[in-house]
């Protein structure tokens, strides 16, 4: 594998281009390059100085980033990791002072449109989704989807955003969504530190690109560490393109094309990444660029100093392999510039940033200084009213800050306020009404769009009852769900389907047979066994305008796919401030069924990891349908674990079993009672019904409640409106002790005020702490039976009316 190549294209695409033209291109990028390094030097000490909180830089990248970005056309995708710096200044998707604005958290997205302020810096995004839900033109934009920390975590995204070129390509179908693609021809750019190619997430997605040829390319920066690591502690040979040797296809095979190039070298660079995107753009094969000997000259981030672990001799080289102090010495050498002109470009770009780090401070700075001055005012206003020194001293305490933030603002005068509860209402007004004023601006600042609340939220997604003919067929469960999916694929071009199993036999449970067949392999897909590229196949799509359903085959192995679910696609919207969406439908099954991991209910593991996504737990597969139905018109992400021992139990089959719809956040009354409340879902609400036969025998009316959804919940206040006639509750389900059980009693008991209408304890009948073992025993012994329901709703009135429902053992 040679160390650069020499292809018959180059970097520089114009085969007419004059010396002169030559040379601007070349001094442009210097230029591009040097600022940026001059921002990371600034930025490092407006970190030091106390001015931001943290920050991490790409220096020691900036040539590379400069090679790929000439590669870079309209309709491409980025996603990659926070040293990218360079790369964005090149392409124009970012500017100076919006790194300074990011670097400072300026909470206003027209300063940072990356994440308006709720993200550290060097985490990049371009805006796709409107105010309104509708999509941006993402075939004539430059496309960066949004970063995120950890440095592996981009690449199954970047799966899918290659995989969408494919199905745009191959699917002639979908060339009426002009605005995502043009025929398939962009590129998905990811970026990944050497350190993280030794994580799961890179390798399996790496070899599920290469399964599927999709146009992916994946640039390597290799400074030979990762923060402290060297390679030889963290990748076979000490080199990954050396260690995946395996994946680089050959004739009549499927796999990568693999290149290597050194990191300093602009020429090499160029001409790699030229010929490797034209290669990687026109066939569809994916590509592996290994970026050598590069460095790091500020060390991983501004926690720590890359001098306590690099030995002196390798720091010599870093100072003369610098990839700015080499390019600088060939453009010298090749009568590019001489350094006279360099000298004066260098004292202009350094000229450059700090103007526009000025002008980022100033203007973050500024709306802090306003709001400051206005609570000062009133404070000093409210202390001179009554003569307090108190108030004197916070006023002056909080127009003496340096650098002030906005919780200095408001923990002043929540202090003030607090001093001040006796003191004469009228006299305190102002102050409260400057605060609830702020208070909704640092909502919207600091705690908006967990979800894209557009007009096309599926909230908003009008309700449709489902309709019975007179003769509706009574099918299995599996064949309800069966004959959604093909409504709705008939219905929407753009809907695909993927997952282990799905394909060639309609997965394991029968929901997708025959579906294959009829409506193509590029819409209804088998793939490996690989979770978590799964996830990431599915969001890559769903940022792209396609509507993909990933299948995660039981509810139990979500939680290898957990990375990319709770740290991607459910803080997608929120820390983009709405710039961004993935309206991907995660389909599993879980809770009742046989053996430790076949019969999971990780409920509250969901409900923690998940905010972001709506969580849809049907009780049957019609509820599961109208779910479907409803998730496809909308514009949000969304898990729907359907119930394991339900595929072939008989439904009715809806006469419009494509169109109608279950709202999300609608709890339903399933059994009308005067006693009890019982809230429960999934597969539990059968054994709760069962139970409610034999409570009745007894003179016990339950009240039964599904609240069908979990996230929301209950948005009308079902549970508490049954409450206020009960007066006492019960909650079943099958995940643990304190789990989505503890969960549903906050939302009841506090939100809802349902403590105001207990006249006896809150009950909760859960599964045990262990996992279920295997067996109809076992499940007997260790998630709620009839039985127990049975004997909990007793013991609940008997703690109400012990006289009249005398102690039960």
């Amino acid at each position: 594998m040679p160390e650069s190549i020499d292809p018959a294209g180059s970097g520089f695409v114009t085969p007419e281009l004059s010396f002169e033209d030559f040379k601007k291109i070349v001094i442009n990028d210097y230029r591009i390059g040097y600022e940026s390094r001059q921002a990371s030097l600034l930025g490092r000490r407006e970190v030091l100085t106390g001015k931001a909180k943290f920050g991490i830089f790409g220096d020691g990248k900036e040539v590379a980033q400069l090679a790929m970005a000439k590669a870079f056309k309209p309709g491409d995708w980025r996603a990659g990791y926070y040293r990218d710096q360079t790369f964005m200044f090149a392409t124009g998707m970012s500017t100076l002072k919006q790194f300074f604005a990011q670097l400072y958290a300026h909470t206003d997205i027209e300063k940072d449109p990356a994440s308006g302020g709720r993200q550290m810096n060097c985490h990049y995004a371009t805006r796709f989704a409107n105010p309104d839900g509708s999509w941006g033109n993402q075939a004539e934009t430059m496309n960066c989807s949004a970063d995120i920390s950890t440095t592996s975590g981009p690449i199954p995204r970047l799966l899918g955003l290659a995989y969408a070129s494919k199905l745009y390509r191959q699917n002639k179908e979908l060339n009426y969504l002009n605005q995502f693609s043009v025929n398939g021809n962009e590129v998905a750019f990811g970026t990944i530190g050497n350190g993280s190619t030794s994580e799961g997430l890179f390798l399996e997605s790496f070899n599920a690109a290469g399964v599927l040829q999709v146009p992916m390319a994946i640039s390597v920066w290799d400074d030979a560490y990762a923060i402290s690591v060297p390679a030889k502690l963290q990748t076979t040979k000490e080199d990954i393109s050396e260690a995946l040797k395996g994946f680089q296809r050959e004739n009549g095979s499927n796999g990568f094309e693999i290149f290597k190039v050194r990191g300093w070298d602009y020429v090499a660079l160029c001409e790699t990444y030229a010929y490797a995107i034209n290669l990687c753009r026109a066939e569809h094969v994916p590509v592996l660029i290994h970026v050598t000997e590069m460095t790091q000259p500020q060390g991983h981030s501004t926690s720590g100093s890359h001098e306590r672990y690099k030995p002196a001799e390798r720091l010599r080289w870093e100072a003369e392999y610098d990839c700015l102090v080499q390019m600088r010495r060939w453009m010298i050498n090749t009568a590019i510039i001489t350094e006279a002109e360099l000298d004066a470009l260098e004292d202009a770009a350094k000229k450059r940033v700090r103007e526009s780090q000025r002008e980022a401070w100033n203007e973050f700075s500024a709306e802090i200084k306003y709001e400051l001055d206005e609570a000062a005012a009133l404070i000093e206003q409210l202390g001179q009213q009554l003569e307090s020194n108190q108030l004197n001293h916070i006023a002056h305490s909080l127009r003496a800050c340096v650098d002030p933030g906005r919780r200095d603002v408001i923990g002043s005068v929540r202090k003030a306020l607090r001093l001040t509860t006796k003191a004469d209402l009228a006299k305190r007004q102002p102050l409260l009404n400057w605060l609830k004023t702020q208070d909704a601006a640092n909502e919207e600042r600091f705690n908006s769009h967990l979800f894209t609340d557009t007009p096309l939220s599926p909230l908003k997604v009008p309700t449709v009852s489902a309709q019975y003919s007179a003769g509706a067929k009574l099918l299995d469960g599996r064949e309800i769900l069966n004959a959604c999916f093909d409504a709705n694929f008939e219905r929407d071009k753009s809907i695909v389907a993927f997952g282990e199993d799905v394909g060639a036999i309609g997965d394991v449970n029968q929901g997708f047979a025959g579906l294959q067949a009829k409506y193509s392999d590029l819409r209804i897909v088998d793939t490996g066994i690989r979770e978590s590229s799964i996830i990431g196949q599915g969001m890559g799509l769903a940022m792209r305008g396609l509507r993909p359903i990933a299948e995660i085959q039981y509810l139990d192995y979500w939680i290898y796919a957990i990375a990319v679910l709770s740290d991607d696609i459910a803080s997608l919207s929120y820390r983009t401030k709405g710039g961004q969406k993935a309206p991907l439908i995660v389909r599993t099954r879980g809770h009742r069924l046989e053996g430790i991991w076949h019969s999971g209910s990780p409920m509250a593991a969901l409900l923690s990891t998940l905010r972001g996504f709506h969580i849809c737990v049907p009780r049957n597969m019609t509820q599961a349908a109208g779910m479907y139905n409803t998730l496809l018109r909308g514009d949000e992400p969304a898990m729907v674990i359907e119930s394991l021992n339900g595929y072939r139990l008989k439904e009715r089959l809806p006469a419009n079993i494509g169109e109608f719809t279950v709202p999300l956040g609608k709890a339903e009354v399933l059994l009308q009672g005067n006693d009890i409340t019982v809230i429960s879902y999934g597969s539990t609400l059968r054994i709760v019904q069962e139970a409610a036969d034999d409570l009745k025998e007894m003179g016990i009316n339950i009240e039964i409640i599904d609240p069908q959804t979990l996230y929301p919940f209950d948005l009308d206040n079902a549970c508490v409106n049954s409450l206020q006639k009960t007066s006492k509750l019960l909650v079943v389900d099958e995940d643990v002790p304190g789990g989505a059980s503890a969960y549903i009693l906050q939302k009841v008991l506090e939100e809802q005020h349902g403590y105001n209408y207990l006249d006896a304890a809150p009950r909760t009948l859960t599964a045990k702490e262990h996992r279920p073992p295997y067996g109809s025993d076992g499940d007997y012994f260790s998630k709620p039976s009839v039985d127990d329901i049975i004997e909990a709703a007793y013991a609940i009135m008997h703690d109400s009316n012990p006289n009249k429902y005398p102690a039960m053992f």
